[in-house]
This record gives C-alpha cells, structure tokens and sequence, in this order.
C-alpha cells in the first residue's frame, strides 16, 4: 500500500537469530524484505530477503497473492518465520488487515527552502508526510509548549520506544528513533495514531534524562530545537523549514 499503483511488494522487516519481541522493541538492526525498499529507504545494507532467501521471499509472495487476488482480502500485516532457506521451513505466525489511510495530499518540505539546510541523518520514513517541529522529550514539555504555543508542531525523540511511551507518542505530532525499523514498536504506533514518523536514525543518540540529543557525535540538539522530518523519505533535516501541500 506504500505504492499508488496496483501492484503487490512486499514491504518490511526481518532479521536473522532473533525473536519477533526483538524486531518490535527496536533492540536489534533490521533487514529490508525486498531489493524495491532497500533503494527507496536507502538502507546502508546489501542484504535482503528477496536477495538472499529468494526462495522464502517467493513463498511470501504467492502466500501474499492468493490472500488478496484470489481470496479478496486487503493488504495485509503478516508475521513470519522461517528456520530454513527452503519454502517448507517457511512459518506463518499471523496475518490481519492492515490499518490503511489514503492520502490524497501530503506535506512535503518547500523545495527552495530545503536548499543549504544541513541533512542531519537518514533513517526509515514510516508515515506521514514532512514537518518541522520543536523537539521534546516528555509529557511535561508537551503540555509546556502547547500553552505557550499552540500552533507549534512537536517531534519527540526517543533512542526506541516501549509501551508506556504511549502517551507521549499520541500527544506530540511527530516521532523520531535512532533504532528500529518499519514493524518496530515505534513505527507501528505512529502509523496506528497517523503521526509523522522516522526510525532507525542510526547515527543519533538521545540522552531522554537530560533532554537533549547528538547526530554523528558532533551536532548537539536540545529540547525546544527545531528539527524538519521526512515521513516519506526518511530525511532529517538541521532547523525549521516551511512545508507545503502537494497532490498526489
């Protein structure tokens, strides 16, 4: 569903000696499922299903087909496993419907205004279009700058996030990771809440107890720093720029 025309790609994570619990919590580096997404996230990998177990890649695909054209369904969420590189150890734990939203515009970042703004990092756009917004790393703050302005969009930082980062995630606008990846904790959530979100920033480290970050151990961010975000494209940008509303 990540693609506006009707064709069926298989789209996210898996990794390899690790359990589901692993992928979800953001605690271990993914792998992208197919060679399309490795080059549409820019993942610094050369490894993927598709390439390196073909023949479970292949299996998923035909399972994914006769799901949705032969049986009807809409695209689904399936979780896997598989203990082998054959299609007879290939393990299907769940499917379930996908939570779909269609956008007809999107925010994206204005082009003239992008230009000399410094890239910051990359990671893995997970929903939402681009934003620009003050960082913030509690409810507390939140709450603060929703006072004093409302108007404000809000990015929360996290290394990854749990379960009781809930609240958090539903209040600010935005979300950004330094781990994980497309069915990680964090970017299941934003999608479920239709927030903007950016994961597996790998080359930033938050410091949630004293409310600050660093990218590439040198550009120090604090709280109540603009930072821009690219939903789509993954793209983390240094300061505020101005978006605008493009058809899709």
């Amino acid at each position: 569903p990540k693609w506006s025309e009707d064709s069926l790609r298989l789209w996210g994570d898996f990794t390899l000696g690790n359990q589901g619990e692993d992928v979800v919590s953001g605690l271990v580096n993914t792998l992208p499922i197919s060679i399309i997404q490795q080059d549409s996230e820019m993942r610094d990998t050369d490894t993927t299903l598709e390439s390196h177990f073909p023949h479970i890649y292949n299996a998923l695909k035909e399972l994914a087909n006769d799901l949705i054209y032969k049986k009807g369904w809409s695209p689904q969420e399936m979780e896997f496993t598989f203990e082998g590189p054959t299609p007879d150890k290939l393990y299907l734990l769940q499917t379930r419907d996908m939570a779909m939203r269609e956008l007809k515009k999107a925010p994206v970042f204005d082009s003239d205004s992008v230009k000399g703004k410094s890239v910051m990092g990359n990671g893995i756009g997970v929903c939402g279009g681009a934003m620009s917004g003050r960082v913030v790393f509690t409810l507390d703050e939140i709450s603060a700058w929703r006072r004093c302005e409302p108007d404000t969009a809000l990015i929360l930082l996290r290394n990854d996030t749990v379960p009781d980062d809930i609240r958090e995630v539903n209040a600010a606008d935005g979300l950004l990771t330094a781990r994980g990846g497309m069915t990680s904790h964090a970017a299941v959530v934003a999608h479920r809440l239709g927030k903007t979100c950016v994961v597996g920033c790998g080359n930033l480290i938050c410091n949630e107890e004293h409310k600050n970050c660093v990218f590439n151990n040198e550009l120090f961010i604090k709280s109540g720093d603009y930072l821009s975000i690219d939903g789509r494209e993954g793209v983390i940008y240094h300061g505020f720029i101005p978006v605008r509303e493009e058809q899709l």
